[in-house]
């Protein structure tokens, strides 16, 4: 007979036995999968295009590594605070980003970004000069210290678009250029309103660089001096600027929420249910937003009645400076996988990318090529193309500082509402107060 104790021992040994071999069995099973080996780079985005990066999240993904994409918040301050928090943190799993042209220069100057090398950075350099295969604008958007720090993806631009019935009621050949003080009359006379971004963020900043641009002038120079900038905006260009957001603040062609406004709120106002329309600077996804609404909320007949124009003159004779944007593609300095996310840049900003993005989004691309796609598509009216283009290229960007952040703040304090705007004072105090925040001497 055998012992109870003696079964029981062996029962336990079988036992353990067992389960080691199950244990063995699930390693060998997760170790053939290799699920834990198979990186994952997250690439961060701004909300425009979802779509397409989530398609090109899959495409670009690869044997060694997968690309998942990770929402930023929907205003361009708030994206960059986010992005900078984490960088500043040394965040390693920040590893791809969607970067606004006026972040670039203060996250490289940080030591934040990569720095893109070899025949990429040889062609957007070469770019610059207007000799390569970038548009010259969108290149200079990603240069710093004589070095490129990211891969431009698209290349926003502003136009005005209009209802042609509104401006054959006002008279305006809109064949030649058109001033601001015209638009802004043209509407008033004639039942319209006038559309721009006069809230207080990122988008009020870039209507009045680009006015100030186009009067000649700029908020600041010498960038590359850091906190020891010229600060320029107290000037006949500055008080021109005011003029113009005076003169509409004052009109009937304002808009009623023209002091929260921004690139949604006077989309609607194009084709209202009553009057006459409006002229309005936007950027380019207009075109295909209102195409896309055809049928439903806006007729054929409305839909021929848009027209477009370069972005009307700050002064009458001079040739207006179009406001640049965009999205420029950067990888993040702490990555831990910095090859496999700059060749994964490399596939996010590819020329098919480019030309999806703009058909499916109208979002523009960043190189020639791609325009050309564009245009032989037929999605686009052929002179349309050519206005985003030239816009572009002859357009004005923002001051490109390590500070940005810093003089767009400044700047958006005093000059806002545009409704307290006053062009004898208002450039004066802005730029006492903007080298005062440079010097440290005032907080924002």
């Amino acid at each position: 007979m055998r012992s109870t104790n003696g079964l029981r021992r062996r029962r336990s040994r079988r036992r353990r036995a067992a389960l080691a071999a199950v244990a063995a069995l699930a390693a060998g099973s997760l170790a053939a999968c290799g699920g834990s080996d198979k990186p994952t780079l997250n690439w961060y985005v701004n909300p425009d295009g979802v779509d397409t990066f989530q398609k090109y999240a899959k495409e670009c993904s690869t044997g060694q590594y997968d690309l998942e994409v990770q929402l930023l918040p929907n205003g361009a301050t708030d994206q960059r605070t986010q992005l900078a928090r984490r960088l500043a943190a040394k965040d390693s799993s920040t590893d791809l980003m969607n970067l606004d042209p006026v972040f670039v220069a203060e996250f490289a100057n940080a030591g934040w970004l990569q720095e893109v090398e070899g025949d990429l950075a040889e062609a957007i350099t070469s770019s610059v000069e207007g000799e390569g295969e970038y548009l010259s604008g969108a290149a200079e958007t990603v240069t710093w210290d004589d070095k490129v720090f990211a891969i431009p993806l698209w290349a926003n631009t502003q136009v005005l678009w209009y209802r042609k019935s509104l401006a054959q009621a006002a008279g305006l050949d809109m064949t030649q250029p058109v001033t601001w003080d015209q638009v802004i009359q043209a509407a008033a006379g004639n039942g319209g309103t006038v559309g721009v971004q006069a809230n207080k963020y990122e988008a009020y900043v870039v209507w009045i660089n680009a006015l100030v641009q186009g009067a000649g002038g700029e908020i600041v120079s010498d960038t590359e001096a850091g906190r020891d900038a010229k600060v320029d905006i107290d000037s006949d260009a500055g008080r021109k600027a005011a003029e113009v957001i005076k003169a509409l603040a004052d009109s009937e062609a304002a808009q009623p929420d023209l002091t929260v406004s921004n690139e949604g709120t006077s989309l609607g106002q194009m084709f209202p249910a009553e009057g006459a329309g409006e002229f309005m600077v936007n950027w380019t996804f207009v075109y295909k937003n209102y195409e896309g609404l055809v049928g439903t909320d806006v007729t054929e007949e409305q839909f021929a009645d848009l027209g477009w124009a370069r972005y009307p003159a700050t002064v009458e004779g001079q040739t207006s400076k179009p406001p640049i944007g965009g999205i420029d593609i950067g990888v993040g300095a702490y990555s831990e996988h910095p090859d496999f996310a700059m060749e994964a840049a490399r596939c996010i900003t590819s020329e098919q990318a480019q030309v999806d993005l703009a058909l499916e989004n109208g979002l523009m691309p960043s190189t020639n090529a791609a325009y050309d796609k564009v245009a032989a598509s037929g999605d686009y009216p052929a002179d349309l193309i050519e206005l985003f283009r030239t816009s572009v290229d002859e357009g004005g960007p923002r001051p490109k500082s390590a500070f940005y952040a810093m003089i767009s703040s400044a700047i958006q304090a005093k000059w806002h509402s545009p409704r307290s705007v006053d062009p004898g004072s208002t450039p004066g105090d802005s730029a006492t107060y903007l080298e005062d925040v440079l010097e440290g001497k005032s907080l924002l």
